[in-house]
C-alpha cells in the first residue's frame, strides 16, 4: 500500500503538475528563441524603469490572475519565466514569485480550494467564501510591500508606498466584494485586472520615486518582428487557460475524456474516523486522468498557437519541445518524488496525527488551527488538498471548543496560503521556470522566514476575530 500511495503521488506530480511545468516552460523558449523578451522588457519599461514596480506589476499583479483562472504553479511558472526574461537573478525571480504568489491563492483556479472546503464541512459555500474575504484582503494590502522589501530592503520600499498602496487597495477592495457579495469564483480574475489596471494608470502619471535599473536582455537567436507584439504569447495564453478553466468549459471537456482509474490496492482501503472527521469514510484513491481539461493542455494549445503566429513551422515546434523536455527531465523526475512522499504521508495518516496534536491548543486553537492550514499546504503543495485534508477537522474541533466552525474552516484557507511558497512542488516548479535547477534549498532558505512569518500574521488576526474582532465573523 505504500508502495502504490508513492505511485500514485508521482503520477499526480507529472500530471497535471509536471504536464503545467512543461508546456509553460516551452512557451517561454517560443517566445525567448523569437527574441521577444527584449521588447517585452522595452514594453514594461514603457510603463516604468524602476525594477520594484516591474516586479510588483508581473509577479503580483499578472500572476493572481493565473492563480485565478488555473492556479496549480502556473503564476509561479508564468512570472518566473518572465521575470528571468527580463534580467531578474534566478534566485530573486524564483523567490519573489512565490511570495507574491499568496494572497490569491484561496480563490484560485476559479475559486476551487474554497469549493473543495465547503464539500467536507457542508458549510455555506457564500458563508466560507465571505469568510475568507474577511482575512485575506488585509494581506493583499501587505504582500506588495512585503514583496518590494524582501526584494530591496525597507528604505527602498518606502520610496514607492504610493504606487504599492494602489497595487494593495485595487486588490483588496474587489477581493473583499466579489467574495462577500458574490462568491468564490471570479474573486482573484477581478480583483487581478483591477489592480493591474489601476496600477499601470497609476505609474503612468507617477514617476517621482523611479530609479531606472537597466536590466540583462534576453539572449535570442532571431530578431523579433516589429509586427508581433511581445504580449502576444502571454496574451493568447491568458485568454486560453481562463477560457479552459471556466465551469461549463471544463465540465463538457471532461465529458469527452476523462476517465478516473481507481488505484486497486488503495482506493478506500483506508479509512477517516472521528474526529478527524465527522463519520468514518472511506479515503479514495483515484487518478483522474482528465488529460483535454487539464490546464497543462490548455498552456500547451497555447504555445502552439503563439508558435504558429510566431511563423515556426511544426517541424521547428516539435524539436523545440523535444528540447524543452530533455531540459525539465530532471524536475520532472524531482516532483514525482516529492509528490510521492506527500502522498505516502497523506495515506498513512501521518497528517492527521499532527491534526489532532494541534486540536489539543484549546483556547489558542484559532492561532494554531491557522497554521494547520499552512502545514497542510506545505506537505501537499495545494490549498484545495490542504482543505481536504483538514477542513472537517477544522469544522469539529471548533465546534467542540465552541470556535465559529465557519472562522476556522476558512482560516484552514487563509493560512495555506502562506505555506504555498515553502511546498516542494511549488519550488521546483520555481526553479524550473527559472532554469536554476539543483538550487531548489537555495530558493527554500530564502523564502522559508517570509512564509512563516505570514503565517503567523494570519494566525493572529484569526485569534483576534475569534475573541476581539467578532463583528468580523459571518453569522
Amino acid at each position: 500500500m505504500a508502495a502504490k500511495a508513492a505511485l500514485f503521488g508521482a503520477a499526480y506530480g507529472l500530471f497535471p503538475i509536471g504536464w503545467i511545468i512543461l508546456n509553460v516552460i516551452f512557451l517561454y523558449h517560443l517566445a525567448n528563441d523569437r527574441g521577444l523578451f527584449a521588447p517585452l522588457q522595452e514594453r514594461i519599461v514603457g510603463i516604468t524603469s524602476d525594477r520594484r514596480l516591474q516586479l510588483l506589476l508581473i509577479a503580483f499583479c499578472f500572476g493572481a490572475f493565473f492563480e485565478g483562472a488555473a492556479g496549480f504553479g502556473t503564476p509561479v511558472a508564468v512570472t518566473g519565466a518572465i521575470l528571468i526574461g527580463l534580467g531578474f537573478p534566478p534566485l530573486e525571480a524564483s523567490a519573489l514569485s512565490l511570495i507574491a504568489n499568496t494572497a490569491p491563492v484561496a480563490f484560485g483556479a476559479l475559486g476551487t480550494p474554497i469549493i473543495a472546503l465547503q464539500g467536507v464541512t457542508s458549510i455555506d459555500l457564500h458563508a466560507l467564501s465571505a469568510m475568507v474575504g474577511r482575512q485575506l484582503p488585509i494581506f493583499s494590502l501587505i504582500v506588495p510591500f512585503w514583496l518590494v522589501w524582501a526584494y530591496a530592503g525597507f528604505r527602498r520600499t518606502l520610496e514607492i508606498w504610493p504606487a504599492l498602496l494602489v497595487a494593495g487597495v485595487s486588490f483588496a477592495v474587489p477581493q473583499f466584494l466579489v467574495s462577500n457579495f458574490h462568491g468564490p469564483w471570479l474573486v482573484d480574475i477581478v480583483a487581478s485586472v483591477t489592480s493591474m489596471v489601476c496600477l499601470t494608470g497609476f505609474l503612468r502619471v507617477w514617476r517621482r520615486g523611479e530609479r531606472a535599473a537597466p536590466a540583462r536582455r534576453a539572449n535570442s537567436s532571431v530578431a523579433a518582428s516589429p509586427r508581433v507584439s511581445p504580449w502576444l504569447p502571454w496574451i493568447v495564453l491568458s485568454v486560453v487557460v481562463f477560457l479552459w478553466g471556466l465551469p461549463n468549459v471544463k465540465a463538457r471537456l471532461d465529458a469527452i475524456s476523462a476517465p478516473r482509474l481507481a488505484v486497486p490496492g488503495l482506493d478506500k482501503m483506508v479509512q477517516r474516523v472521528p474526529p478527524v472527521v465527522a463519520r468514518a469514510t472511506a479515503e479514495p484513491a483515484v487518478f483522474n486522468l482528465n488529460w483535454l481539461s487539464a490546464t497543462g493542455t490548455a498552456i500547451l494549445i497555447a504555445a502552439l498557437i503563439a508558435g504558429f503566429a510566431l511563423r515556426y513551422r511544426p517541424g521547428e515546434l516539435l524539436r523545440q519541445y523535444g528540447r524543452t523536455l530533455f531540459l525539465v527531465r530532471h524536475s520532472l523526475l524531482t516532483i514525482a518524488a516529492m509528490l510521492a512522499l506527500g502522498y505516502t504521508t497523506r495515506y498513512s495518516g501521518e497528517d492527521a496525527i499532527l491534526g489532532l496534536a494541534f486540536a489539543h491548543a484549546g483556547v489558542l486553537y484559532p492561532f494554531f488551527g491557522t497554521l494547520l492550514g499552512w502545514l497542510g499546504v506545505a506537505l501537499t503543495g495545494s490549498d484545495t488538498s490542504s482543505n481536504v485534508l483538514f477542513g472537517s477537522l477544522q469544522k469539529v474541533t471548533a465546534e467542540r471548543l465552541g470556535l465559529s466552525p465557519t472562522l476556522m474552516a476558512a482560516a484552514n484557507s487563509s493560512g495555506g496560503v502562506m505555506g504555498k511558497m515553502i511546498d516542494a512542488q511549488s519550488i521546483v516548479v520555481a526553479s524550473t521556470a527559472t532554469r536554476w535547477y539543483g538550487h531548489e534549498w537555495r530558493i527554500l532558505r530564502f523564502v522559508f522566514f517570509h512564509s512563516l512569518a505570514l503565517a503567523t500574521l494570519v494566525g493572529i488576526l484569526v485569534l483576534l476575530q475569534q475573541y476581539v474582532f467578532t463583528g468580523m465573523l459571518v453569522r
